[in-house]
């Protein structure tokens, strides 16, 4: 990761959620099952939307093609299984990539699922279809795929300009569901249908979403639940007390963090409390397109005063881990080992001696004690995203940099970003897959709608 041009990773983080105990999980059918959900999404749009608070509460409602074994917590090629597809090959140039599909199955409206919802998602995708997605976070991924061929109702194939044999593993993640043909991309953002085992009911924006069983899915038998309330709360103690007081089920992960999660467990024994790592990073992005960091040596000199490993105590209670791009070992497929990870610019563990690096850089530009840099630190204003600004903030005191906080609401977060409004951004990425074909064209490919501060490297 080029740290003076891309974003500063801080720490891997812990996907923490608190369930209520008593047999919660029991599979039996019947019951709605009720979610505190973090944070409000722009829509219900899967396909335009940058983060799980849109993601999760609509994935319910569709089909992948394939998907990941959901019983296997490291996902890879290999735990990839039929969802929509039955079955699949490659050609011998692997470069054709082709499904046969499930007959049978219908859209929550009634009207068949073919081959041709498939060309019409990814043409979506792409950009080539005549209505175009209002945001296309994960058109990067699909630079590969040259087109999407329909053979008849129930087969399709996706042909490739070059060998990738982790296409598949793109089209498992929860960020790729499959979409109607027949339904307007714009209606997706608030009345979405799909194949799924929930049917979309409501969503009113800061207060709740609402999906129902769907009666007539074609996993038979499937889904157990009646339906599922997501209501949202971005307060974190509200939230605490309404699962305290039996309000809830479950809680969202990512929003639960370490030392609020040990207090849940304390104040209520029988909660089942679950930590385990996750694709997620924290970041510091940089506005390298406008002064004052348009000049490389203050980009390296805040690389060089981050403290790493005070975010994670602070914030996890040590149980995160200092990081790059990827998911770090062993969890991690991809991830930069420790020993190479500690030659980066910053990732020194002797946090005075890059300090004392960053102030002669500092001061080589005309800042000093007597002549500080006053800048704005943007950032979603949800406490996963709030929480490390606010100690990012204190720690580039450490070089003169005196930094207020602005917090900005969640639909308006993301615009924002992409069109540059900012000077440093305190950011959360999370990634669709463990794979760095995903990873690196989304957030680091010149041009990319996630490459937020713009780094762009053709080699």
């Amino acid at each position: 990761m080029n740290l003076l041009a891309r974003a500063l990773a801080l720490t891997g983080i812990l996907l923490g959620g608190v369930t209520a105990g008593g047999g919660a999980f029991a599979q039996k059918p019947g019951g709605t099952l009720k979610v505190y959900f973090f944070d409000s999404p722009g829509s219900m749009s899967i396909h335009e939307e940058s983060t799980i608070a849109g993601q999760g509460p609509a994935q319910g409602v569709f089909n992948n093609l394939v998907m990941y074994d959901q019983h296997i917590a490291q996902t890879s090629i290999k735990t990839i299984v039929p969802d929509l597809a039955s079955e699949w090959a490659w050609d011998e140039a692997n470069t054709q990539l082709t499904f046969k599909l499930r007959d049978g199955v219908k859209w929550h409206d009634g009207k068949p699922f073919t081959a041709k919802d498939v060309k019409c998602t990814f043409d979506l995708l792409l950009g080539t279809a005549s209505e175009k997605l209002r945001l296309n976070p994960r058109k990067p991924w699909y630079r590969n795929l040259d087109a999407v061929v329909p053979k008849g109702d129930y087969e399709v194939s996706f042909q490739l300009k070059r060998p990738q044999p982790a296409f598949i593993a793109l089209l498992a993640s929860g960020f790729t569901p499959i979409y109607p043909c027949h339904v307007p991309a714009r209606e997706m953002r608030q009345h979405p249908i799909g194949t799924g085992p929930f049917k979309f009911v409501e969503f009113k924006p800061n207060e709740y979403i609402k999906v129902v069983r769907n009666p007539d899915y074609w996993k038979k038998e499937r889904p157990y639940l009646d339906g599922i309330d997501w209501t949202i709360i971005k307060n974190q103690a509200t939230g605490q007390l309404a699962f305290l007081s039996g309000q809830f089920d479950i809680t969202s992960p990512y929003f639960f963090q370490v030392p609020l999660i040990n207090d849940t467990q304390k104040q209520d024994p029988q909660a089942i409390c679950k930590l385990v790592p996750s694709n997620v990073n924290r970041n510091v992005m940089i506005n390298r397109a406008a002064p004052p960091f348009n000049n490389p040596e203050l980009r390296r000199a805040v690389a060089l005063t981050i403290d790493r490993r005070a975010f994670i105590d602070t914030l996890t209670q040590g149980k995160g881990d200092v990081g790059g791009a990827m998911l770090p070992p062993p969890e991690g497929i991809w991830g930069m080992p420790p020993e190479m990870v500690k030659q980066l610019p910053g990732y020194d563990p002797d946090v005075e001696k890059s300090r004392a690096a960053a102030r002669q850089l500092m001061e080589k530009n005309g800042y000093g004690p007597d002549k500080r840099l006053a800048i704005k630190v943007s950032t979603r204003n949800i406490p996963p995203y709030r929480d490390p600004a606010v100690i990012l903030i204190d720690q580039l005191k450490q070089i003169y940099i005196d930094a207020e906080l602005d917090p900005v609401d969640s639909p308006s977060w993301f615009p924002k970003v992409a069109r540059k409004d900012y000077t440093i951004g305190a950011n959360l990425t999370g990634y669709g897959i463990d794979d760095p074909d995903q990873t690196f064209y989304e957030n680091f490919a010149c041009g990319s709608e996630n490459n937020y501060d713009g780094y762009c490297n053709p080699e």
